[in-house]
C-alpha cells in the first residue's frame, strides 16, 4: 500500500530533533580525548577487514569513511558513508561469530579519527549516565537509519529504489540549492550511489537519466546532483505500474 504523500513530508521536515539528539551525543562524546587514542588513515587504506576483532569503535575527526559489505554475487556494497564527528564501529556491541567483524571500514579519503578501546568506553559509560543516555539516543537513530535502508532496497523497480535512496541522502546530508527553489544538491557521483543501492554503474547511469526526464533529477558534468523534493515525493507515493529493468 502506498505511504500518505503527507506522512512522508512530515517524515522529511520533523527529523531535526532526532538529528540534535545525535549531534549532542557526538559532541559529548569527541569533546573527552582521554578515552581514545588518534589515528591517521591515507585515503584507500582500510581501518578494519571482515573477521577481524570487534573490540573497538572510532570516532571521525576528519574525511570519510565507507562501511561496506559484500553482496551475494561478491561485489562490495555501501552500508553507510560516516561524516566527520559521527561514530561507527559500534555494532562491535552484538557482533556474533566470536565477537569479529562482518563488514569491512575503508578510508574514501585521508581521514582522521579516534579509536576507543572497547572495555574502556564501557567503563567511561559506566561512570557517565548522561553519555550512556545520549548514546541510546545515536543507537535509536542508527537504527532509523538501517531500517528506511531495507525500505529501500526491498524496492525492485530502479526507479523507485533510486528515487527512495536520493530522497534518503537529500534528508541526511543535502543542501538547499540557492538557485533553485524547493531543490536540494547532493555530493554524489554515480558510483557512490550505485554502491549504496547495490546496483551496477551503468544501470544507475541509465535510471538517473530516466528520473531526470521525469524532472525529479539535474545533474551534469561540472554541477552536483539536485533532487526536486516535492516532485520526488509525489513520485514514490503515487501508485503506478512498474517492470523490473
Amino acid at each position: 500500500m502506498p505511504k500518505d504523500p503527507e506522512s512522508e513530508r512530515q517524515t522529511l521536515r520533523d527529523h531535526g530533533s532526532c538529528k540534535a539528539l545525535t549531534d549532542l551525543t557526538l559532541k559529548h562524546l569527541s569533546s573527552d580525548p582521554s578515552i581514545g587514542r588518534r589515528r591517521r588513515y591515507l585515503k584507500g587504506s582500510e581501518i578494519w577487514g571482515t573477521e577481524d576483532k570487534a573490540d573497538r569503535l572510532y570516532m571521525l575527526q576528519r574525511g570519510q569513511v565507507l562501511i561496506l559489505i559484500n553482496n551475494s554475487s561478491g561485489h562490495e556494497v555501501i552500508l553507510r558513508v560516516v561524516e566527520p564527528g559521527q561514530p561507527f564501529g559500534e555494532l562491535c556491541f552484538c557482533a556474533e561469530h566470536g565477537g569479529v567483524r562482518e563488514n569491512c571500514a575503508r578510508a574514501m579519503t585521508q581521514c582522521e579519527a579516534v579509536e576507543l578501546d572497547f572495555s574502556r568506553f564501557l567503563k567511561y559509560f559506566e561512570e557517565s549516565r548522561n553519555a550512556l543516555r545520549e548514546l541510546v539516543f545515536t543507537l535509536c537513530t542508527r537504527l532509523a537509519q538501517a531500517e528506511r535502508r531495507i525500505d529501500v532496497l526491498s524496492y525492485r523497480a530502479a526507479e523507485d529504489r533510486l528515487a527512495r535512496l536520493l530522497l534518503q541522502e537529500a534528508k541526511a546530508k543535502g543542501t538547499p540549492s540557492t538557485k533553485h527553489q524547493g531543490e536540494m544538491t547532493l555530493p554524489l557521483s554515480h558510483e557512490e550511489i550505485a554502491l549504496t543501492a547495490a546496483m551496477s554503474r551503468p544501470h544507475v547511469t541509465v535510471t538517473m537519466g530516466r528520473l531526470r526526464k521525469l524532472g525529479l533529477v539535474d545533474y551534469g558534468r561540472d554541477t552536483q546532483l539536485r533532487i526536486n523534493i516535492a516532485a520526488m515525493l509525489d513520485f514514490v507515493t503515487k501508485p503506478k505500474r512498474t517492470t523490473n529493468r
